[in-house]
């Protein structure tokens, strides 16, 4: 399993909004060290800025801009997939492959514990280190891993156990190979064997939840979303790509894609905002995964308590409402 690696609060990682939080804590920093060379008491300047720092915090954070939300949910420092697994799930046992081509590394599967639920687990995972973010194709799947996730979760409804999936991706690899082996199709099954499995399905974007390749694994019957993750059909960039011709507009782009939490709440995407951290969940890892456990647990219990009928009742209504369509009413004004 990946470990986590943070230096410090936010990693030693500066986000271009971040700049005076960083220019506080190094004054903290600077003082503290001060007080500890001289034994000169600067205790009440320190909690000064202390409070200041957290001010100055939940300010930014509560009104980040969508392409700022973007920079968080990639923050090199987020919480990945297998780090949440390290923290919140007993007793994880791993199953690999997909019973014909290869083990793809960026959709890990496996069984386990979250507090008391017996669970199967699919999380889609980008690596933390070079030689892992290769190995994990940079989080982008190839068709093999989402047959190895479909194929866990039928193993789950075999088991009467249910499916959590944290999804955490661009998007599915668009490569020659991937396309030759039937991404298009493996995505495709995975919709349609996740809308009739008949076993509760809980779905969490942690950071990036970007087009089919987060869909791919995202059918459930409850779909939540991480404060500071996305979810959109396409990247912002990829979407100025296409409009302005150049990526200089994915700002403008994000506005318009509605893809931060706050957004997709309102337009009836996802059911639930889990909460994270003041600054992110970068700045503390443990509390986002006990944020994270909390609603686990919670949510699970509720869905344990629906026999399959319902359950897939349920879950046909969801995605069939799933969205709002908002209607614009264009007025002319009357010629004179």
């Amino acid at each position: 399993m990946a470990k986590d690696n943070g230096n410090g609060p936010a990693g030693g990682y500066q986000l271009p909004f971040e700049k005076p939080i960083f220019r506080l804590e190094r004054q903290i920093a600077e003082l503290e060290g001060s007080q500890a060379e001289s034994g000169r008491d600067f205790s009440s300047e320190i909690r000064k800025l202390r409070a200041q720092y957290v001010s100055l915090l939940k300010k930014t954070y509560q009104s980040l801009t969508p392409w700022e939300t973007v920079l968080v949910a990639r923050h090199p420092k987020r919480p990945l997939g297998c780090e949440y697994i390290d923290r919140i799930v007993k007793s994880f046992v791993e199953l690999h492959g997909d019973r014909r081509f290869a083990d793809d590394r960026a959709i890990r599967c496996g069984l386990g514990r979250i507090g008391t639920e017996k669970v199967a687990l699919i999380v889609q995972h980008k690596g933390r280190d070079t030689k892992e973010k290769i190995a994990c194709n940079f989080g982008c799947a190839h068709p093999e891993g989402y047959r190895k996730a479909l194929r866990v979760m039928k193993l789950a409804e075999k088991f009467h156990l249910p499916v959590v999936t944290l999804i955490d991706t661009q998007g599915a690899y668009p490569g020659v190979g991937s396309e030759e082996r039937g991404v298009a199709e493996a995505i495709a099954r995975n919709l349609l064997e996740m809308s009739r499995l008949r076993t509760p399905i809980l779905c969490v974007i942690i950071g990036e939840g970007g087009s089919g390749g987060a869909l791919g694994v995202g059918v459930g019957d409850r779909i939540a979303i991480l404060e500071f993750a996305y979810y959109s059909v396409i990247s912002p960039e990829g979407c100025a790509s296409i409009l302005w011709r150049t990526g200089e507009k994915a700002s403008e782009a994000a506005e318009a894609l509605k893809l931060t939490a706050r957004h997709l709440k309102e337009l009836d995407v996802v059911d639930e905002i889990v909460p994270e951290p003041l600054g992110g969940a970068h700045r503390s890892p443990a509390e986002a995964a006990t944020n994270l456990e909390r609603f686990l647990v919670r949510t699970l219990r509720d869905l344990k308590r629906l026999g399959p009928d319902e359950l897939l009742r349920r879950r046909y209504d969801r995605w069939r409402r799933m969205g709002k369509v908002i209607h614009l009413e264009l007025q002319t004004a009357a010629k004179s």
